[in-house]
């Protein structure tokens, strides 16, 4: 069954079913989509109590219930300034070191930074030797990504790819999976140095957002395109530690990385570690 059904991933039109997914998402449908959402509280038993509108006959459309706020405090920030936080809801899939550029996708699979970062080697060099984390976000999860540490953005890259789902079946089965899928990457200076975020696109997600660039995807590109930023005067863009930075409309993946000898994961932290946004991830180095 699960080679079927890795198969049928390959086989189907997975941009074109995403787009529909995505326009039906944002359809304001009155009672049929909060019948929808209703019925997707309960399949995936999400807990409302923790969202600021609890109601599911709020939410106008689908994308909004999916990238629904949480209310204030629920996710309590760690504020120790030698403290990397968690980035999102969600589960550790893999994380460690960055050896000889590769990442580790799941075992016997592994990927470069280099192509998850849009094939440029100058994106790549500041992470060789250095730590990253992969944390995949359910469908039950809270969907907005925020900051892990202060930082100032320096380059957004999007990267054109595939959109095969990203759930640990997947990744266990389709090779370079992180690497080929459609992605926007954010680097930004921080006091760890580059640090990149890189959001994943997945079957049905439609769309990756980010707070300064709203809409990156859709549409889809054809090639990598890249935005630099000032990181000095009036248009640089600041973000605090917790800060939302952006999100996803359907779950998908968040991968991060630093460079070398600039902060080491807790030893709490494990391949399938849920995850909390805010809490620790990670101590940097001293």
């Amino acid at each position: 069954m699960d080679k079927f059904k890795i198969a049928m991933q390959y086989a189907m039109p997975k941009h074109g079913i995403s787009r529909l997914v995505g326009k039906l998402a944002a359809a304001e449908a009155g009672s049929v989509t909060t019948s929808l959402i209703k019925a997707f509280i309960k399949q995936y038993k999400i807990d409302m109590s923790e969202a600021l509108y609890e109601d599911p006959a709020h939410y106008k459309t689908f994308n909004e219930f999916f990238t629904r706020p949480l209310k204030p405090g629920i996710r309590p920030l760690t504020e120790d300034e030698s403290i990397i936080t968690h980035p999102v809801d969600g589960a550790i899939s893999q994380l460690g070191d960055i050896v000889d550029g590769q990442l580790i996708q799941a075992k016997g699979h592994n990927y470069s930074v280099q192509d998850l970062h849009g094939g440029d080697k100058d994106d790549a060099d500041p992470f060789m030797g250095g730590k990253f984390a992969c944390i995949y976000l359910a469908p039950k999860d809270y969907h907005r990504i925020h900051m892990p540490i202060d930082g100032t953005l320096r380059k957004m890259i999007y990267v054109p790819g595939d959109l095969f789902s990203v759930n640990p079946l997947t990744a266990k089965n389709v090779p370079n999976l992180f690497a080929r899928n459609e992605r926007v990457v954010a680097i930004f200076d921080t006091k760890v140095g580059p640090l990149a975020m890189t959001l994943v696109g997945a079957t049905i997600v439609a769309s990756i957002e980010t707070i300064w660039a709203g809409t990156v995807t859709p549409p889809a590109g054809r090639d990598v395109m890249t935005w630099n930023y000032p990181v000095e005067g009036d248009k640089a863009i600041h973000l605090k530690k917790g800060d939302e930075m952006g999100r996803f409309k359907l779950g998908s993946t968040v991968i991060l990385a630093w460079g070398k000898d600039q902060a080491d994961f807790l030893d709490s932290e494990q391949p399938e570690t849920v995850t909390r946004m805010g809490t620790p991830f990670a101590k940097i180095d001293d």
